[in-house]
């Protein structure tokens, strides 16, 4: 449930599609194509389902604080790292109750259809787009979907490719046009599997303990120069890290009745 980024052609989008996006390539949505994307669907969400069942949260951090920032604002920047994708996405659609709706940029390309299809299984809103996407139409559809639309997009704050845990600038620029803060999302989990991919994706294994960690929602400047913007980038990593850590410490505190 992370932006990617590639040349193909876009798909029709879906109807709660927030940004549309036009480019060209030579991979079409042909019948097959889509067949096999449905099923990749069902078994995908079923994957996600188990891992969420078979894992017991064991403590939620910064939960009040996350509820206000919601009740505030209306809508928020949820963010992540990359490897915490399945239940750092968790964590933004567990705010729903309270108010929040939980948007997540996909690519507006073919690749982009199955993990649009799936964002629409759990019930988030579809925006087809890129976290770093900073053309001036991509800013103005972001402020309409944030802003009027009152939809949080979560975003994987080093996606799509890395390096990881570098803080991407597109959080920040929009919480910088729209006025909304940034929610820092973390995640431990008791047992994991971590991948030799880019982002060192950590898969808790079934059964673990979870915890996930909301931290102080985070207003930035609404002006800022170079120097500016790549240190509100340095520190929203550090909050994430530091984050992170008091996660693995609150492991090995007592659950949460």
């Amino acid at each position: 449930m992370t932006d990617t980024e590639d040349a193909d052609e876009p798909t029709d989008p879906p109807k709660n599609t927030l940004y549309r996006k036009i480019g060209k390539g030579r991979r079409r949505l042909t019948p097959a194509r889509m067949l096999m994307y449905r099923v990749a669907v069902v078994v995908g969400w079923w994957l996600v389902r188990a891992f969420w069942a078979t894992c017991r949260i064991h403590r939620v951090i910064g939960l009040d604080a996350a509820r206000a920032a919601v009740f505030a604002s209306k809508s928020v920047i949820p963010v992540y790292w990359h490897q915490h994708v399945l239940y750092g996405g968790r964590a933004v659609l567990d705010l729903r109750a309270d108010g929040l709706k939980p948007g997540f940029l996909i690519s507006p390309s073919v690749d982009g259809t199955a993990p649009a299809m799936l964002v629409e299984k759990v019930g988030g809103h579809v925006i087809r787009g890129s976290s770093t996407s900073t053309g001036a139409r991509a800013l103005r559809d972001y402020y309409e979907t944030i802003v009027k639309q009152q939809i949080s997009p979560a975003i994987a704050a080093d996606g799509p490719r890395g390096p990881v845990h570098e803080f991407k600038p597109g959080a920040v620029m929009l919480s910088q046009i729209t006025g909304k803060p940034i929610l820092p999302i973390s995640v431990a989990a008791s047992h994991t599997f971590t991948f030799r991919t880019w982002d060192r994706f950590e898969l808790p294994l079934p059964f673990s303990r979870v915890v996930i960690a909301y931290g102080e929602p985070v207003k930035v400047a609404r002006a800022m120069d170079t120097e500016a913007l790549a240190r509100t980038q340095a520190e929203m990593a550090g909050r994430l890290i530091e984050l992170k850590a008091q996660a693995v410490r609150a492991l090995a505190e007592p659950a949460q009745s």
